[in-house]
């Protein structure tokens, strides 16, 4: 791992993770190249802005559970080759349900390029405190739809409340959101903004 790089639980104390793209539950159906353990990395400096938001986030009853962090160029490699294979339809549902694989990265959604690939971007919910459980978001991560936007209009009241309580914690704690998925902050002050690094997670 590249010397400014940790595994954020262990500099992060308190927050929750599920690297999703380690497991089989992600839109490509499998563990992807370059997740070989399920921990989420990223830069000291995207460490230190986590435990800020953590701590706004514990003042409102949430906790912090994160999807993805640093994810390597080859696994942004790998989501391009899956891209072109037939569907299959074991993901489509659940992930891309109005929009074919192709078209993921048409508008958006998937970049050949990431900015998770330079360290300091995740990916990330709330979860109650009080009872451990996930707080409603109006769609699950990685569904790549209008309904996963900011400022959707398709999800109630309670889910809109939530997604305005995290964009407010990300943007207090020095991240921006990602328009297209309410789930998505990058570090303002990213420590490598050109530097797309590709050691695996391990």
């Amino acid at each position: 791992m590249k010397a400014d790089f940790v595994f954020v639980d262990e500099l992060a104390s308190g927050i929750r993770w599920d690297a999703k793209y380690a497991t089989w539950e992600n839109f490509t159906g499998k563990p992807v190249d370059g997740y070989m353990a399920n921990r989420v990395v990223g830069t000291r400096d995207l460490c230190a802005a986590l435990e800020r938001a953590r701590e706004k986030a514990q003042s409102l009853g949430f906790g912090l559970l994160l999807w993805d962090g640093y994810r390597p160029q080859r696994a942004v490699d790998c989501f391009l080759r899956w891209s072109k294979l037939p569907e299959d339809g074991r993901t489509k549902s659940r992930h891309y349900p109005n929009i074919g694989r192709a078209e993921m990265f048409e508008r958006g959604y998937v970049a050949a390029k990431s900015g998770h690939s330079r360290g300091s971007t995740v990916d990330l919910t709330l979860y109650d405190l009080s009872t451990g459980e996930l707080a409603p978001m109006g769609g699950d991560h990685d569904l790549m739809d209008d309904i996963s936007h900011h400022g959707a209009k398709e999800i109630g009241h309670v889910e809109a409340r939530n997604r305005q309580n995290l964009l407010s914690i990300m943007e207090a704690s020095g991240f921006s959101a990602y328009d297209y998925e309410w789930w998505h902050y990058t570090l303002q002050d990213e420590p490598y903004p050109d530097t797309y690094f590709d050691f695996p997670i391990a």
